[in-house]
């Protein structure tokens, strides 16, 4: 199967200063990407702009995606889509170490998609900036009403501090 991803870069090289725009919408397997933070079904859609120097390639544009999970504060289904800004460089000769390898006069854009997907990913997102999330005693949403317990729960790791902080009032 031909990797969409792949872009003939000869003519780039030969003639500094040429550009070539990209726009391409791949599903996550093509980039080699299985996470369940990714909406299945969902293509990533790839919009770059790829611009030969002297010295390689730079790669600009943007990445977007759709991801789902759940708030690490009240667990609720949070899902959005994100736009990823993505600036990058392919060089024939690696001296720099953050560059992608130009390899056979072609640029791979798929390991540049993963990685920038994977590292833009949250891994704990919320609902909201100000998510008051559950009640740690009787677990309710205290996002849509309080709770009538009282809510001060202690753990009891910290019952040796708290006894130190009754020996030692401010």
């Amino acid at each position: 199967m031909r990797n969409p991803l792949l872009v003939n870069a000869l003519e780039m090289l030969r003639r500094p200063g040429t550009a070539k725009d990209v726009e391409i919408f791949v599903l996550p397997d093509v980039v080699d990407i299985d996470d369940p933070r990714l909406v299945p079904g969902t293509e990533i859609a790839v919009v770059l702009n790829c611009e030969s120097l002297s010295d390689g390639i730079v790669v600009n544009g943007h990445i977007g995606v759709v991801f789902q999970g759940e708030c690490r504060r009240c667990l609720t289904p949070v899902g959005a889509s994100m736009d990823i800004a993505v600036h990058e460089l392919y060089q024939l000769v690696l001296t720099d170490p953050d560059a992608f390898e130009i390899t056979n006069d072609q640029i791979n854009l798929a390991p540049m998609v993963r990685e920038t997907v994977l590292l833009e990913l949250p891994d704990a997102p919320l609902c909201q900036s100000d998510c008051l999330g559950l009640c740690p005693t009787c677990g309710i949403d205290l996002n849509h009403r309080k709770c009538a317990c009282g809510g001060e729960a202690t753990d009891p790791r910290w019952a040796a501090l708290d006894g130190l902080r009754d020996q030692f009032p401010e």
